[in-house]
């Protein structure tokens, strides 16, 4: 009897062990993006083309917890006369995973006038851990780093948005946990290099005097479609203004209805 009991007690204990170690991932629908995107921006500095940055996704045959993922890969690199000045040559890395949008893996390598930062970043979201090489960060599930919070974005629903509403996610930078926040500002018509376009306007919810005098130093633009991809970001810095302008695009899930 003793012996059943015991056994009894065993497989119980089992049966719990088993079922607290399951994890159950959030989902997330994106109908904005697929593999084989490309999004190419022009970076300008008054009149000036001073950079070039694009952004691309892949297909990948790297797995997170046997998970499907994207790979996306972020390069920016400066232009002309400005490679003198203050040459950048940056790429980034994000392993995304496909149903959650949220990243396993991320890889930074900075080069900025001779500034260099080497960073990679290993998600263990079944642990809510992040690892950096050395040392384990504890994170909430689903947490985003720099790249994936550009698409993590995209997935985000403006359809009742209204003027003032905030959107938030928490993101890993630097060793630290961040929240990223954005301000729905209202809808626009804009015109860019590529042409006008129906846009909805957003502001980042910044810490005032910390990085910008007013959170309205920067502002972007995302077509009013189911891309929803930023075709300008403006920002206001202390020796002039800076822009970001979307100059070329392919493999969009979706027709580009915004473009007028």
């Amino acid at each position: 009897m003793k012996r059943v009991v015991y056994s009894l007690a065993i497989g119980i204990a089992f049966l719990g062990l088993t079922s607290s170690s399951e994890v159950t991932y959030p989902y997330v629908k994106n109908s904005a993006f697929q593999i084989g995107e490309m999004l190419k921006y022009r970076v300008t500095y008054g009149f000036m083309d001073a950079g070039e940055t694009v952004l691309e996704v892949k297909p990948t045959s790297k797995k997170g917890d046997n998970r499907s993922l994207y790979h996306v890969v972020g390069t920016g690199k400066t232009l002309g006369g400005f490679n003198a000045i203050y040459r950048v040559h940056d790429v980034y890395e994000s392993f995304i995973d496909q149903k959650s949008i949220m990243p396993w893996y991320f890889v930074r390598n900075v080069d900025e006038g001779g500034y260099k930062i080497n960073q990679k970043y290993t998600f263990k979201h079944n642990y809510q851990k992040v690892n950096n090489g050395s040392k384990d960060f504890k994170v909430p599930m689903g947490i985003q780093d720099m790249i994936s919070s550009f698409y993590k974005a995209r997935t985000l629903d403006f359809t009742n948005a209204k003027k003032g509403q905030v959107y938030s996610f928490k993101c890993f930078m630097d060793d630290e946990i961040y929240e990223l926040k954005i301000k729905y500002k209202g809808d626009e018509e804009i015109k860019i290099r590529k042409g006008k376009f129906k846009v909805h306007k957003f502001v980042p919810v910044v810490q005032t005097g910390r990085y910008f005098e007013s959170e309205e130093d920067v502002q972007f633009w995302v077509t009013a479609d189911k891309n929803k991809i930023p075709v300008l970001v403006k920002a206001k810095i202390p020796v002039g203004v800076v822009k970001m302008h979307l100059i070329g695009w392919s493999g969009l899930k979706n027709d580009l209805s915004s473009k007028i």
